[in-house]
């Protein structure tokens, strides 16, 4: 006859070690340590008396109903898997667990053991974070008529939340409340913290309210974890809302909850208050202030970008005796950024016996991405290896966002394969860091690409993606595309957000669909929506850019009276506007207003228009909170002269602006070169050429192009293409604007011949043409009468994908 505890001696033997293979830990499971008896069969031992084992025991729910795993395409046999479909088989890395479970449940179905090594296995996998392993002893322990202990569920729901999959603990728990298991006050602890990590404060609080009309006391965890959750969320008054139910309660506020309301003033950016908060925790007592509540603050001000308070507040913890630690260093390298004082304080951290973290690598890594040192990047990547730190999804998605943006699509895909083959997609975070990314790039159909391979993965969009797509459409014109993708957002019960509708609207505005504007805005009021800031300045920018400046001032009047502050951006257009539109006296005394400039060197009359007087009176106080710099603005007022077709007015108010000390940039001269050259005084626009080297500008291709196009238009083809032929030594490469200039010149002469050489340059130079580049070979072709070649580049056209406007080509030609 078998013997039951040898039998199980075995199986757990197996277990022990199939643990400590796949989790790196010595593990010892054993029939006496989980049985709490002899390892010898009680038949072998005369003076012992066998124990009687207890039945087993039926659930108090008449049937253990299974729990749907979230967001997975297959079921994963480690979750509690649909009802309705059979168990796939586990991965072949995992299968070994499986097989030791199965015997063990076996062994225990013939010889009946005592079920308490089951809750001991679930417990132990719960804490040794091998969530998907405790997830199964729990889904099956049901099938053996067996209920886990409420100490083994809030193990597994702790580690749960504490490994950020708060939605299975949600699921987890109503499972335990259909097992009859009655929480305690530690659950319910848990469970406030999970409803917060998702989000769902308002649940939190009614879920507070039930535990207490159970008669659970709330305690002190299960507060500061709402106060937390509204810190989260950046709700000042939620967090103060739980400290007063707290004081009515009798339960006193502690450190830890006041420094979770400082988190919320500082998500608020309100820095003030937040450091009125640690005052009064430095003067309450008998509560102490800690490094934690400094961190708050010192991350706070490295976030609002006020690096002088950050180190005023890390000076005044050192004096009282606290110390640095890794998340402070952390904050103090994100705030400095790319600069030499980040890595010194990276450099330093070792040295105070503070370790670097994979969070302090990818900050210090970040950093350097955003100031284009790659390779330094890359050097601190390959050190955290060799260190043996483990990158973890945000470090490979911070890797990514660099190589996106040096433009390394090549070492972009070799890395999204990694981060496929490491799993690390199983959140929305890395797709969307793809697809941003591949949109920056202007990789459109790329990024449509891994959008339907999430989908296809069973990972839904959220609204993130599809802004991120809806946006790019938008700047590049598609706005039917833009509102598709809208369109499939919706469809998932998700809504659009104000930022999206403000880059809808922006889209609009440029593809000239005016009666959209109107439905948009409609929308955004019907869904309860506030417009921002950036609302207003794409509607002023749109009704400027349309020359309806009724409306725009209209706007702004409404913009102030919401208590919403102007800024330059919304200033500045309406100044260039002006001047495009020929009101120079008009946009003068604006640009006056922000500058305080009393020289522009124009004669000024009354402003005509009462809308332009109440807009420069409200700029009296507004102007003084203006932080770019007066070049900025002196560099719009010269492009809108230009605009206006007074190109001697803008050379004159530059010589006047040079005597004040104004150092002109690329910009100032683009601006000026490029008009000039469009009046047809190409000499004039060489010799703003030559000055411009003079200063040590480096002149760019948009430079250039200005040159070549003028040169074209007076009709001087042989020069430009000189000119064209040289960029080269100049370090410059041609872009889509140059060859479409050359082109259209070469076209308007007659010569499509070698238009047609240009457009085959720029095809094997990688560059795509446009609707411009067929528009003027199109226009070429019908001038010279050749109307079987123009028909036939037209379908060349439209193969090619070039459709925008084509209804008015197919007119012309009609």
């Amino acid at each position: 006859m078998r013997n039951p505890l040898s039998s199980l001696s075995s199986v757990l033997q197996s277990l022990s070690e199939t643990f400590t293979h796949l989790h790196g830990q010595n593990c010892n499971f054993t029939a006496m340590t989980l049985t709490g008896g002899s390892t010898h069969s009680p038949s072998s031992q005369p003076n012992a008396q066998a124990l009687p084992l207890p039945p087993p025991t039926t659930p108090r729910v008449s049937k253990h109903r299974p729990l749907v795993a979230p967001r997975r395409v297959q079921a994963d046999p480690t979750r509690i898997t649909r009802p309705d479909l059979p168990p796939p088989r586990p991965p072949t890395s995992d299968y070994p667990v499986f097989v030791v479970w199965n015997e063990l449940v076996r062994v225990y179905r013939e010889f009946n053991f005592s079920p308490m090594v089951f809750d001991m296995i679930l417990k132990v996998f719960a804490e040794q974070g091998m969530i998907k392993y405790a997830l199964h002893v729990f889904d099956n322990m049901g099938k053996c008529g067996r209920v886990p202990s409420l100490r083994s569920c809030n193990s597994l729901l702790s580690n749960l939340v504490r490994n950020g999959e708060s939605d299975t603990a949600l699921l987890v728990y109503e499972q335990v409340v259909r097992l009859g298991i009655v929480p305690d006050v530690y659950t319910c602890s848990i469970m406030v913290r999970a409803y917060c990590k998702e989000g769902r404060v308002s649940r939190a609080v009614e879920f507070v309210k039930e535990m207490e009309r159970l008669g659970f006391e709330v305690n002190m965890v299960s507060y500061n974890s709402l106060i937390d959750g509204y810190a989260g969320l950046g709700d000042v008054e939620g967090a103060k809302s739980v400290l007063r139910v707290m004081s009515e309660r009798g339960i006193k506020r502690n450190v830890v909850s006041c420094t979770l309301l400082m988190k919320a003033y500082c998500r608020q950016g309100k820095m003030e208050e937040a450091e009125e908060v640690l005052r009064g925790i430095k003067e309450e007592e008998p509560v102490v202030v800690d490094e934690c509540a400094y961190g708050v603050l010192v991350d706070g001000y490295c976030k609002a970008g006020r690096m002088d308070d950050a180190s005023r507040i890390q000076d005044e913890m050192l004096r009282i005796g606290l110390k640095m630690n890794t998340i402070i260093c952390n904050s103090l390298i994100n705030g400095k950024g790319q600069t030499s004082e980040a890595l010194k304080v990276f450099d330093e951290m070792p040295q105070g016996g503070i370790h670097h973290t994979v969070v302090t690598y990818i900050t210090l890594l970040k950093g350097l991405c955003q100031a284009n040192a790659f390779d330094d990047a890359l050097h601190l990547w390959n050190l955290m290896l060799k260190r043996g730190l483990a990158p973890d999804e945000v470090s490979y998605c911070s890797l990514l966002d660099g190589f996106f943006k040096k433009e390394d699509l090549d070492s972009t895909i070799n890395l999204w394969k990694v981060i496929l083959t490491k799993g690390f997609t199983k959140s929305r975070f890395a797709f969307n860091t793809m697809i941003n990314g591949l949109c920056k790039m202007g990789k459109l159909v790329e990024a449509e690409e891994i959008f339907s391979k999430m989908k296809e993965l069973g990972y839904l969009p959220d609204e993130i993606t599809y802004r991120t797509l809806s946006d790019q459409y938008c700047k590049v014109g598609n706005v039917e595309e833009a509102f598709r993708v809208k369109t499939l957002m919706e469809a998932q019960a998700i809504f659009p957000s104000i930022e999206m509708y403000n880059s809808l609207t922006s889209g609009v505005f440029m593809s000239r669909d005016i009666s959209k504007v109107m439905h948009l805005l409609t929308e955004i009021q019907t869904r309860g929506l506030s417009p921002n800031t950036v609302t207003y300045g794409v509607l002023i920018s749109g009704w400027c850019n349309e020359g309806m400046l009724d409306k725009a001032f209209s706007l702004y009047f409404e913009m102030i009276d919401k208590g919403f502050d102007t800024n330059l951006i919304i200033c500045s257009k309406f100044i260039s506007t002006l001047y495009r539109l020929g009101k120079i006296d008009e946009a003068s005394i604006l640009l006056q207003k922000i500058i305080d400039y009393d020289s522009i060197p124009f004669q000024k009359g009354d402003i005509t228009h009462s809308e332009i007087q109440k807009f420069a009176d409200s700029l009296d106080e507004s102007a003084k909170s203006f932080c770019l710099p007066n070049n900025v603005i002196y560099n719009i007022a010269i492009f809108g002269i230009c605009k206006s077709g007074k190109v001697g007015d803008a050379r004159k108010f530059l010589s006047a602006l040079l005597l004040n000390g104004f150092s002109p940039d690329n910009f100032t001269y683009c601006t000026l070169i490029h008009a000039t050259a469009a009046a047809g005084n190409v000499n004039e626009a060489f010799s703003l050429r030559d000055e411009m080297l003079r200063r040590n500008l480096v002149p760019n291709i948009t430079t250039y192009n200005a040159l070549i196009n003028g040169l074209c238009k007076s009709g001087n083809l042989d020069r430009a293409q000189s000119l064209f032929n040289k960029l080269c030594k100049k370090g410059l490469a041609p872009n889509a604007v140059t060859y479409n200039i050359l082109i259209d010149g070469y076209c308007r002469i007659g010569n499509t011949v070698e238009a047609f050489k240009f457009k085959d340059k720029m095809i094997l130079e990688g560059i795509v043409p446009s609707i411009i580049t067929y528009s003027a070979l199109i226009n070429g072709l019908y001038k010279q009468g050749n109307m079987k070649e123009s028909v036939k580049l037209l379908s060349q056209m439209i193969k090619a994908g070039v459709q925008q406007n084509l209804v008015n080509y197919v007119l012309q030609f009609s």
